[in-house]
């Protein structure tokens, strides 16, 4: 559904993109460690907390989403004066989040869930905090900040986790200021939001089966119920869209005037993941803003979603992770953005990133013997290919033999090579400044000093790495070959 220039231009929208959030924010935590004994107490395990992750959850868990996928990004919420408000603010600021429309009240304590793992299994978890309505005149300040964090957003999202915070009052107040503005709800009960006229809603199945009638949630056949019920759901929503999830099943995408059509993803394992659906929402709300189908917006956040799936914890799914899901065939990486990306996220995870780059144009033994080399001397291999333009160039009129495109899908055969990326230049100096390899491998035809991109790697923090050649192996010799056949 989507190429590969597709999903780089859809992903560079995301960074033109300007959300505000409202909702109910929640501090998600997890303590884990390992249980060896019981307690004498009573019969459960004894856990020696080893490890504290703290996470944003809720609709600051969808504010820290928009802003990792590269969103501007307002919250606009009450929270408590307490330690876990302030590490909720902390959290979203750190991801860029503007917290300007966050109101902190003596008067509230933050929500809070707590969980208790041992060795990664949950085990317990206890939520506190405060779920009634702010104040009277906390609601005041809430709505005029929001009223101008509307005026700036290209879209809003409602985050209703049942908390006290988002009131009638509040969407009655979204729905008039933010006319013009898709609204995007994310909400425990849609039909709370039928007057605003959302342009999208995003419920759960168990959220969306009391509104497709009585006998929905013990209905076997899930995606059906609600394909079959999508006229009832709609109304009961007033959204133009409605994305009802599934959780390993997918999504089905319901539309005004066309059938309900499924989104079945690949299956992730899952890693006590949780914050999945917030996932969803803040992809499915920039892929719609951004200028996407009802049906692409939905595959684009089921994408996200696996991402943090196979995450533990709450987590966030950023533009390079989004672009290997959406394309996870495809070694090609699009432009030296889509490659910063990628390569941060390797450097993230520990991973040594290995360059090689050359014009592979008739593809041989040398070849193939020299990025098996440059794999092992890391983790992850990316190959920079000399473009059509740029070979001539270096080689001379009469090459390259192959097209870009042909050298491409050769090299993306080869199980060694993890990523590949063009360049138009005669040395891959953009590529280098973009990726910042741990090692750059050149065949042993150079030396170490008369290789013109090693000053550019050392600085940046890399090494040049010399591999040994096949000896009588090259393309040059490979076409002398095939032009002048030898002797009898």
């Amino acid at each position: 559904m989507l190429a590969d220039g597709d999903v780089s231009s859809l992903l560079r929208r995301f960074q033109s993109i300007a959300v505000a959030v409202v909702g109910d924010v929640i501090y998600d935590a997890y303590l884990d460690g390992p249980a060896t004994r019981l307690c004498r107490e009573g019969p459960v395990p004894v856990v020696a907390i080893a490890d504290r992750r703290e996470a944003a959850g809720g609709a600051a868990n969808v504010a820290v989403n928009l802003a990792a996928l590269g969103a501007r990004v307002e919250l606009f919420a009450v929270i408590g004066d307490d330690d876990a408000g302030a590490c909720v603010l902390e959290i979203a600021r750190r991801h860029g989040v503007g917290t300007d429309g966050v109101l902190v009240s003596s008067r509230r304590r933050t929500c809070a869930k707590l969980r208790v793992l041992a060795g990664g299994q949950i085990l317990v978890r206890y939520d506190e905090g405060t779920e009634t309505p702010p104040a009277p005149e906390e609601q005041q300040r809430l709505l005029r900040a929001l009223a101008g964090g509307l005026a700036r957003a290209d879209a809003v999202v409602l985050s209703d986790y049942r908390a006290g915070v988002v009131t009638d009052r509040l969407i009655e107040s979204v729905a008039r200021h933010g006319r013009g503005v898709p609204l995007v709800v994310d909400g425990r009960d849609p039909r709370r939001f039928r007057a605003a006229r959302p342009a999208i809603c995003t419920p759960s199945f168990s959220e969306a089966a009391p509104l497709a009638g009585p006998s929905a949630l013990t209905a076997a056949d899930r995606a059906g119920v609600i394909a079959a019920s999508a006229e009832r759901i709609l109304a009961e929503t007033g959204a133009d869209v409605a994305v009802v999830t599934l959780d390993r099943d997918g999504a089905v995408v319901l539309e005004a005037g066309r059938p309900a059509r499924r989104v079945v993803r690949e299956a992730v394992p899952e890693r006590s993941s949780a914050g999945a659906g917030d996932t969803f929402t803040a992809a499915l709300a920039l892929a719609a803003v951004a200028g996407t189908d009802p049906m692409t917006a939905a595959v684009v956040a089921a994408a996200a979603a696996e991402v943090v799936v196979a995450k533990r914890g709450t987590a966030t799914c950023s533009p390079a992770e989004l672009r290997l899901r959406l394309l996870p065939d495809r070694k090609l990486i699009a432009d030296v953005d889509g490659l910063a990306e990628v390569g941060e996220r390797h450097r993230r995870e520990a991973r040594r990133i290995v360059l090689a780059n050359g014009c592979f144009d008739i593809l041989h033994r040398g070849h193939v013997a020299l990025l098996h080399g440059a794999k092992r001397e890391g983790d992850v291999l990316v190959v920079a290919v000399n473009g059509d333009d740029s070979v001539r160039r270096v080689k001379g009129p009469s090459r390259p033999v192959n097209t870009l495109a042909d050298r491409i899908e050769v090299l993306a055969a080869l199980h060694c090579v993890d990523h590949i990326v063009a360049f138009d230049e005669d040395q891959p100096l953009d590529v280098i400044r973009a990726l910042r390899p741990d090692v750059l491998v050149k065949g042993g035809d150079y030396t170490e000093e008369s290789v013109p991109e090693a000053p550019l790697v050392r600085a940046l923090g890399g090494r040049v790495q010399i591999l040994e050649l096949v000896p009588e192996h090259s393309t040059t010799r490979t076409i002398e070959r095939v032009r002048v056949p030898p002797s009898r």
